[in-house]
């Protein structure tokens, strides 16, 4: 699995990282525009990411304009057919505001500090991790309570 942490928060970014090492590879951007970068950069070398966290209050480009650039580049130049990432949005803004604007856009919205339980709930529920992995994930879960 490909993943990409958007966050500009260096302890947040290395959490996240933390909780998902064992998955697959991890790239991480420090705000939306290197966020925005690395997931076109990907896309169009033909390795695009499988799962994206995006925090939503970064500078340069906010993570809601972010995520709307990633909805748009996979519906202009990927076929019907084309898997298209899986986006959960990482925020302190637990606001309904926020949660309504985000939602018709990405695939899960968690609010910080994120909960390692329900990240992995949420990429066990999309499909990112094959039944051993996603067994071997649920143990090393309850060996960690």
């Amino acid at each position: 699995m490909r993943i990409l942490i958007v966050e500009d928060d260096p302890a947040s970014s290395l959490i996240l990282a933390k909780f998902l090492q064992h998955l697959g590879e991890i790239q991480t951007a420090m705000d939306g525009q290197a966020g925005l970068d690395a997931f076109r950069t990907a896309f169009s070398e033909g390795r695009p990411f499988d799962l994206v966290t995006l925090d939503i209050m970064m500078p340069n480009i906010d993570g809601h304009q972010v995520l709307k650039e990633i909805r748009a580049l996979e519906s202009q130049h990927a076929p019907a057919s084309a898997k298209v990432a899986k986006v959960i949005m990482t925020t302190a803004l637990g606001d309904k505001l926020n949660l309504v604007k985000a939602l018709p856009h990405c695939d899960a919205y968690l609010t910080k500090p994120i909960d390692r339980t329900q990240l992995m709930f949420y990429i066990r529920k999309f499909g990112l991790l094959s039944e051993e992995e996603a067994r071997e994930a649920r143990l090393r879960d309850e060996k960690r309570r």
